[in-house]
C-alpha cells in the first residue's frame, strides 16, 4: 500500500528563483503544507524583500534563504553542501530560475544565446546534478522543472532562444526521469503559458485581446494554479507519474 503521507524528514523543498511570481507562489504553497523550505534567489535585495513579505508563515526553523549563481558549478556546490550542514537534506527541487527573451533570431546574439541557456538550462542540469545523490540514496525524491508552451512549440510570444532553452529542459526531464526512476524519484515539468503577472498586465491591450482570444478558457492562469500542480506532483500518491510535462495552459495546446 502506498503512503498517503510522506515522511516528516522528507518534508524538505527547494525552489529556485523563488522571488518570481511562480516561485512566491510555490513558496508558498510549501510553507502552507508544513513543508521546510529552502528559498532562493540570485538576487540579494530580491530574496530578502520576498522573505520579509512572508511574515509570520515563515520562521529560522521552516525557512532558509540562500543567495547563490545557479549557472556556476562551484557555486551550486558551495550551496548545496552549505544547505545540507546546516538546514537539512533536500528532497523536493522545484527548477524556477530562468530567464525571459522575446527576440528573433535576427536580434539574438551568440551572447544572448549562451546566457539564456545558461540560465535556463545549465541551472536546471547543476541543481540535479547535486542533489539527485542525496535523493537517490533515500531512494526518494521530486524533481519538478518549470518548463513552457513555448518549448513544445516554438513560442507564440516568446523569442528563439528562450523557446530553443525550454525544449532543452524537457527533453533534459525525459532523461533524468529514465535515469532515476528505479532509485524512487520521480523528475516532471509544468509547461505554462501566459501566467498573470505584472509583466503580463503591461501588454498592449490589444495584444492581451488577442491572447485570451485564442486561449480557450479566456484568461489567465493564476500563479495558485501552477503551484497546486507542484502540490500534485509531489505527492506520494504522483509517484507513477515521471518524465510527464504538465500542460498549464487554459487548452492554448491540447493533445
Amino acid at each position: 500500500m502506498i503512503n498517503r503521507e510522506l515522511d516528516a524528514d522528507l518534508k524538505t523543498a527547494m525552489v529556485t528563483g523563488a522571488s518570481g511570481v511562480l516561485g512566491q507562489a510555490t513558496v508558498r504553497m510549501f510553507l502552507e503544507e508544513g513543508f521546510r523550505v529552502v528559498v532562493h534567489d540570485a538576487s540579494v535585495e530580491a530574496l530578502n524583500d520576498f522573505v520579509s513579505k512572508l511574515g509570520s508563515l515563515a520562521t529560522r526553523e521552516n525557512i532558509y534563504p540562500i543567495c547563490f549563481d545557479p549557472t556556476n558549478q562551484d557555486s551550486v556546490s558551495t550551496a548545496c553542501e552549505r544547505i545540507q550542514r546546516d538546514f537539512a537534506p533536500v528532497y523536493i527541487l522545484v527548477n524556477n530560475c530562468g530567464i525571459l527573451s522575446n527576440t528573433l533570431s535576427s536580434e539574438t546574439s551568440l551572447e544572448d544565446w549562451h546566457d539564456l541557456f545558461a540560465h535556463n538550462v545549465d541551472s536546471t542540469f547543476l541543481m540535479c546534478k547535486e542533489l539527485l545523490p542525496y535523493m537517490k540514496e533515500r531512494k526518494w525524491g521530486r524533481i519538478i522543472n518549470t518548463c513552457s508552451l513555448a518549448g513544445k512549440t516554438g513560442g507564440v510570444t516568446t523569442g528563439i532562444g528562450y523557446a530553443a532553452s525550454k525544449g532543452a529542459v524537457h527533453t533534459m526531464t525525459f532523461a533524468l526521469a529514465r535515469e532515476s526512476a528505479k532509485d524512487g524519484v520521480t523528475v516532471n515539468g509544468i509547461a505554462p503559458a501566459y501566467i498573470r503577472t505584472p509583466t503580463v498586465e503591461l501588454y498592449p491591450e490589444e495584444m492581451v485581446s488577442m491572447l485570451l482570444k485564442y486561449i480557450p478558457v479566456g484568461r489567465f492562469c493564476e500563479p495558485e494554479e501552477f503551484s497546486h500542480a507542484v502540490k500534485f506532483l509531489v505527492s506520494p500518491l504522483a509517484g507513477f507519474i515521471t518524465g510527464s510535462i504538465l500542460d498549464l495552459n487554459g487548452g492554448l495546446l491540447v493533445g
